[in-house]
């Protein structure tokens, strides 16, 4: 009989043990679950998925402070592609230049008025000329803020009888502002400066 409750007792140990296992078992097995849906939820936070041209694309979310130079070099190279991009179209000027000035401040709306006074947009429409630009090289510190840059591109001046190219170099500072549609990069060109801008070559057509 004794040996019979000691049995039953063995047993109810054994038993307990093995409850015991595979209850920390679930309980561990759970945490780890747990850990790491939290972890794929915050990966999947991390993304951002954007519709162009009837594809899906991925793009990762990360702080603007590592974003800065990448971005603001954008910005400043859009501005000088949307202010030096003319083709013998009022309409083309005036939308291209009217995206550019969103991107800058009043040192650029008055190199504007002074084109437009000078009669150089209407120049390029009577004359049928086109004029592009391509940016070399966009210097960007982040030491100072606002964040000062150069920089250097050629102009492209085509003519009905020639294509003359130019170098442009030019300086500012870029300073945050609130992102829109107007201006997605969220920077604001100041104090706009050209500091060289003559001819280089000249090729007859």
């Amino acid at each position: 009989m004794f040996t019979k409750a000691r049995n039953i007792e063995t047993a109810f140990g054994h038993i307990r043990i093995f409850t015991l296992t595979i209850i920390s078992g679930s309980i561990l097995f759970c945490c780890y679950a747990l850990y790491k849906s939290y972890q794929i939820v915050s990966a999947a936070h991390q993304k951002v998925y954007i519709l162009a041209g009837g594809k899906v694309l991925e793009a990762s979310a990360s702080e603007r402070s590592e974003n800065i130079p990448v971005e603001a070099r954008d910005h400043i190279a859009s501005f000088h592609k949307l202010f030096f991009t003319l083709d013998p179209d009022d309409k083309v000027i005036e939308e291209n230049l009217s995206k550019a000035l969103y991107l800058a401040d009043q040192s650029a709306k008055k190199q504007y008025d002074n084109l437009k006074e000078s009669g150089y947009f209407a120049a390029v429409i009577s004359g049928n000329i086109s004029q592009q630009i391509r940016i070399d090289s966009v210097q960007f510190s982040t030491a100072d803020y606002p964040y000062p840059f150069r920089c250097v591109a050629v102009q492209r001046i085509i003519r009905p009888s020639s294509i003359v190219s130019r170098t442009l170099v030019t300086t500012g500072f870029v300073r945050n502002v609130s992102r829109s549609d107007n201006n997605p990069h969220g920077f604001l060109i100041e104090k706009w400066t050209t500091l060289e801008n003559k001819d280089i070559s000249i090729e007859r057509r």
